[in-house]
């Protein structure tokens, strides 16, 4: 009785494979990003401070009307450059800020392909940068692009705008 009858019971019979994973890159998390964002934000205002201690940035970092909507060119004449000198290599280099590298993340097309340093510096970083001529536009710009990483997809809005994503190093 323990021929035929039993196989009856039996697990079917199917061929399958087991899948060893895609070659796709792991999204960044959030908490990561925002450790890297801290990092280089300390690094960044750090040196700014020291700057103002130099009369003729000081200068250009006091805006001449302290009104809500005042325009201050002096803060991406001396904000921008700054970035460029600090992260500017190691963007071109190695498509990581120094936060990033710390926190073992780094920026990619969607793709997955290397993003090139125009799309970096000047879409990526550029275009936030140009927000901070006036305190309301950066701020707007700010909370955009901050909220906006909850999306499924774990993009800011300078990631929309560059074509990038935050990945696992």
């Amino acid at each position: 009785m323990s021929g035929s009858a039993d196989q009856r019971f039996a697990a079917p019979q199917a061929h399958v494979e087991d899948v060893t994973g895609t070659n796709d890159p792991v999204l960044a998390d959030r908490g990561t990003r925002l450790l890297a964002a801290i990092v280089d934000g300390l690094i960044l205002a750090a040196l700014a401070w020291a700057l103002t201690n130099v009369p003729v940035v000081n200068a250009l970092l006091t805006p001449k009307d302290e009104s809500f909507f005042a325009l201050n060119v002096g803060a991406l004449l001396v904000g921008y450059p700054l970035f460029l000198v600090v992260q500017g290599w190691c963007l071109v280099q190695r498509s990581q800020t120094l936060g990033k590298m710390l926190c073992g993340i780094r920026i990619v097309r969607t793709d997955g392909s290397p993003a090139s340093a125009a799309r970096l510096l000047g879409l990526r970083y550029g275009v936030g940068y140009l927000t901070s001529i006036s305190f309301v536009l950066s701020s707007l710009y700010g909370i955009i692009d901050s909220l906006l990483i909850f999306r499924s997809s774990r993009q800011c809005l300078h990631d929309t705008i560059a074509d990038t994503k935050v990945i696992k190093a």
